[in-house]
């Protein structure tokens, strides 16, 4: 199964419930459970239709999820945000109709937003303060719900932005309220979920008057789940993890020949019988 990132998506404010009930909203999402598409993840880079048979295998295996994180550069035209690719449309077309053939959901997510990415190379506008380029992803974000007005909450949903970062609570919360609006204005009933901050990892509590559901990410341990990650720098270096996780502390200890930033690293502990310590260094200073 090429493209694909093998990994089971865990989403903040998930409760289980059975695919008979009734129809996913912000309060109350179902269980669940799938993998990212990758087809349209970056331009230039294995860019295409997907792929029917990984809709298949997914559903064969038990899953019901799937998760189209996707570059705005791929369906624009020479690099002019305000024209569009409908051969790109179309190959979204088609994902969510191997959704509805093999019951797997499908969540389209704007990896790269006009004005925002944790890729590179950055883009050359801020989505958090730059009001045009605002407009322009609350545009494309309409052109979406447009679409697919009708389509079920059962079979489709919109995650708005990958992993925000650099923006604060309020910032963030102001962005997503337009996006949510231009949505809703084209299709007032589409499921809108939005990532927390710091790269999702912690929940955004401005969002909860907007009516929207939040999606999480549970990276740790940080070293299990990003163990040779080819996008986490430094992490092919790491040694396999284990469990229990062994404890550490953050500081470095600096060697004699920098006087000056030297100090004292105590460890305390309240065992009540002998126990072995082992301290492995990472990094050096002499």
């Amino acid at each position: 199964m090429r493209r694909m990132w093998i990994g089971v998506l865990v989403w903040g404010m998930v409760q289980t419930m059975a695919l008979a009930q009734p129809e996913p909203a912000a309060q109350q999402l179902p269980r669940w459970r799938g993998f990212n598409l990758l087809e349209m993840f970056y331009k230039g880079s294995s860019t295409g239709p997907f792929k029917e048979e990984d809709f298949k295998l997914i559903s064969e295996l038990g899953f019901n999820f799937v998760r189209l994180p996707m570059d705005y550069r791929i369906w624009i035209k020479g690099g002019d945000w305000s024209q569009f690719n409908e051969a790109a449309f179309q190959w979204v077309d088609q994902a969510i109709e191997y959704g509805r053939r093999y019951g797997v959901h499908v969540c389209l997510n704007f990896h790269r937003a006009p004005g925002y990415t944790v890729a590179d190379p950055p883009e050359p506008t801020s989505l958090w303060t730059d009001v045009a380029t605002q407009k322009v992803c609350a545009m494309h974000w309409a052109r979406f719900a447009r679409r697919y007005k009708g389509i079920p909450n059962s079979r489709l949903n919109f995650n708005l932005l990958n992993e925000p970062s650099g923006v604060d609570a309020a910032g963030y919360a102001k962005v997503v309220g337009l996006l949510v609006k231009a949505i809703h204005d084209e299709d007032p009933n589409r499921l809108v979920i939005a990532d927390g901050l710091d790269y999702a990892v912690t929940p955004c509590w401005d969002l909860v008057p907007l009516g929207v559901a939040q999606a999480t990410r549970g990276y740790q341990p940080f070293t299990l789940t990003h163990y040779k990650a080819s996008w986490a720098a430094g992490s092919d270096q790491w040694a396999v993890p284990v469990w229990p996780e062994p404890l550490g502390f953050a500081g470095y200890l600096y060697g004699p020949a920098k006087k000056d930033m030297q100090s004292v690293k105590t460890l305390d502990s309240e065992q009540q019988r002998r126990w072995k310590c082992r301290l492995a260094g990472w990094l050096v200073s002499c």
